[in-house]
């Protein structure tokens, strides 16, 4: 636990790895689960939030905001097979709420620094075909706090019909990470914005673009050069070959005639 970012922060974790029979008298691990459970407040606001987050094997399968007080599953196949208690979620926010608080009394509301963002990449889920429906992803790591807006654009105008957002997954640094997922039709020309905004930015957002365009043609590099003269003197000597072959035996009838009976 902890001041961060200008807001109190209380974090918690929780990870769990299932294990493998021994062998060669080692255990190996098959699976992790991971349990995140942070509430925070800003500063001077004193907005709260917070979350609960269940994740395996690096896969998110639910997260409950403390705002929303509602569970979102991100792996519908799982909710299926599985019962969770949203309130004994809410419950595990209320202790940390507690925690938060008197953290915050014995830190003097001591504020820390913000962590900037130190990645942001754009890029499609599938290999782009104009016309074909793909989905753009937008992936922004290792900030602090867990507090980012996530805004999409095309050609300037704001987009968000469709739009679908992970929770803040934890880093060992203590920092986080989040994706947020667009569909589209990729059109020639067309170009999309993932604009982030976060305290630790210098100037409280970036930008990050992404354009349509046709797969680009393989360049004619050196390699493509030789390639095509090896295969042009492959042709001419397939040519060649029956050309000269007839010559000679021609030139041998002739030398024949020549020479007469013996």
């Amino acid at each position: 636990m902890g001041t961060r970012g200008g807001r109190a922060l209380c974090l918690s974790w929780c990870l769990c790895a299932i294990l493998a029979p021994p062998r060669a008298g080692a255990l190996t691990v098959e699976a992790t689960e991971v349990e995140l459970d942070f509430f925070q407040e800003s500063f001077p606001s004193e907005k709260m939030s917070g979350e609960f987050l269940q994740d395996f094997d690096e896969e998110e399968l639910l997260h409950v905001d403390w705002a929303q007080k509602q569970n979102v599953w991100r792996l519908p196949d799982y909710a299926s097979r599985v019962s969770f208690d949203v309130q004994g979620a809410l419950a595990n926010m209320v202790v940390m709420k507690r925690n938060m608080e008197i953290l915050i009394q014995r830190s003097n509301r001591t504020r820390a620094q913000n962590v900037a963002p130190s990645s942001t990449v754009v890029y499609p889920r599938n290999p782009v075909q104009l016309g074909d429906p793909n989905v753009l992803i937008c992936f922004v790591d290792r900030f602090s706090p867990p507090v980012l807006n996530i805004t999409w654009l095309k050609n300037n105008e704001v987009v968000s019909q469709g739009v679908e957002e992970t929770g803040f997954y934890p880093s060992a640094d203590n920092t986080f990470r989040k994706f947020s997922y667009l569909p589209f039709v990729p059109e020639q020309g067309d170009f999309y914005v993932c604009q982030v905004e976060h305290w630790g930015l210098p100037e409280g957002r970036l930008e990050k673009i992404w354009q349509s365009k046709e797969p680009a043609l393989i360049p004619e590099t050196a390699e493509n050069v030789l390639c095509g003269l090896g295969l042009s003197i492959g042709i001419l000597g397939i040519v060649a070959g029956p050309i000269i072959f007839i010559k000679a035996m021609r030139m041998k009838e002739g030398s024949n005639r020549r020479r007469g009976p013996i």
